[in-house]
């Protein structure tokens, strides 16, 4: 297993980051080390916040479903008694004029159900992640895109909108992928205005690594040539 408390660090400098990026794994069986989430809580990404402020546990399909958008995302089937729920929460969101059921096939889902979710701070995690969450304002999100596009594993996709937690899945099909988050998203994880995501594949982590502080130090220089470029141009 990699050392990632040495990735959470060199991810860390680089970008400036104000939140600690969020290991998230998906296994048959917990580690015997790793305590169950108890508790409730409204929303899939909720989980999210929780690891960014340290803690580390896993969940089963059962903590997932009163999000039925994150359950959808997840692959998790809800219980009989509470399978309209998705259907009231889409219809909400088609009758505001949040979404189109047109949309909804292009949103990205893991391919089967998890038996349980790991969640974890990067340098924490006590297995090899599947995907880690970044979350920071625009310009660390600028660094970490380029460094995925320079070690070859950025996704040839546009920036995802809603729902925030598709990015899990489309991280793990196609690469690195960059979200604007969503309202629902804000309100639970407490993200900022001026903030967005970038899921990054655990299999691809080390290799952005190796390039963000290049990408950093590339981008100062660029900085000091267009500032002295807009000073001899500018009249």
């Amino acid at each position: 297993m990699l050392a990632y408390k040495q990735l959470e660090d060199r991810f860390a400098g680089p970008l400036s980051l104000g939140r600690r990026p969020v290991a998230v794994t998906f296994r048959e069986t917990p580690p015997p080390e790793v305590p169950k989430f108890t508790g409730v809580v409204p929303s899939g990404c909720s989980f999210w916040r929780m690891a960014s402020e340290g803690q580390t546990f896993y969940t089963v399909p059962a903590d997932h479903f009163n999000c039925p958008i994150g359950s959808y995302t997840h692959n998790v089937p809800l219980p009989e008694p509470r399978a309209a729920e998705l259907q009231q929460a889409l219809g909400l969101m088609t009758g505001i004029g949040y979404i189109r059921m047109e949309d909804i096939p292009g949103v990205f889902r893991l391919p089967s159900a998890p038996a349980i979710i790991i969640y974890a701070p990067l340098a924490d995690s006590p297995v090899d992640p599947d995907v880690v969450l970044f979350s920071g304002r625009p310009a660390a999100v600028m660094l970490l895109e380029e460094a995925a596009m320079r070690a070859g594993v950025a996704a040839q996709l546009p920036m995802l909108g809603r729902p925030t937690c598709m990015a899990i899945p489309a991280a793990l099909a196609q690469g690195t992928v960059a979200s604007a988050g969503c309202i629902g998203n804000r309100t639970y994880t407490g993200l900022g205005d001026d903030e967005l995501y970038v899921a990054v594949p655990g299999r691809d982590l080390e290799r952005i690594a190796a390039e963000v502080e290049t990408i950093a130090a590339a981008n100062e220089k660029m900085a000091e040539y267009h500032r002295e470029r807009r000073e001899l141009l500018t009249t």
